[in-house]
């Protein structure tokens, strides 16, 4: 393993476990470092700030393992998605809630949406003719989605993932059973 991603994995492992701590928007750079005995420049050099290293978090945990597996529909892989979080809950009900521009409720909006594109194109086909209609769809269900994963995960009595993307699509199949 390049020393690069071994300097990256120590400042992920540091600040997931400052996180169990502290909220994340008391977190510094500076905590994130002392933990992991490194400086400062060291973290600047891979890193252009805390919202950074989450995004990367999730795009080499998930979206990298995600990128060798194929998929039978995208329903298949929310439900893959949906296992990873439920997988690291803790971590994530705490950087879904932090808001605003580099945050991960951004980076994870932008990721998941041409996932939600390219299944509603698919389910709504022939429902909805124009692409103004279809655009909205997509961009409701997307943030519905995130809402509603936000919400999942905070339940203490969340139900597993496979139910979780069941009862969504139930929601997006305009067709089916609700």
């Amino acid at each position: 393993m390049p020393d690069s991603h071994i300097t990256k994995r120590a400042l992920a492992a540091a600040l997931k476990e400052l996180m169990e701590e502290h909220p994340f928007q008391k977190i510094t750079v500076a905590d994130i470092c002392e933990r992991c005995d490194m400086n400062r420049k060291s973290f600047y050099y891979h890193f252009k700030d805390k919202y950074d290293l989450v995004n990367w978090i999730y795009d080499t945990e998930f979206i990298a393992a995600a990128l060798g597996k194929t998929y039978d529909s995208q329903w298949t892989r929310m439900e893959d998605i949906c296992k990873y979080f439920y997988e690291n809950r803790g971590f994530y009900c705490r950087v879904l809630d932090i808001e605003g521009q580099n945050s991960f409720s951004e980076h994870f909006r932008e990721m998941i949406l041409p996932v939600f594109a390219e299944e509603l194109r698919e389910e709504l086909q022939g429902v909805l003719s124009e692409q103004k209609a279809l655009e909205f769809h997509v961009i409701f269900f997307t943030d519905a989605f995130i809402c509603s994963l936000k919400r999942w995960l905070r339940d203490k009595d969340c139900m597993p993932p496979e139910e979780f993307v069941a009862l969504l699509h139930s929601c997006v199949n305009l067709g089916g059973d609700l």
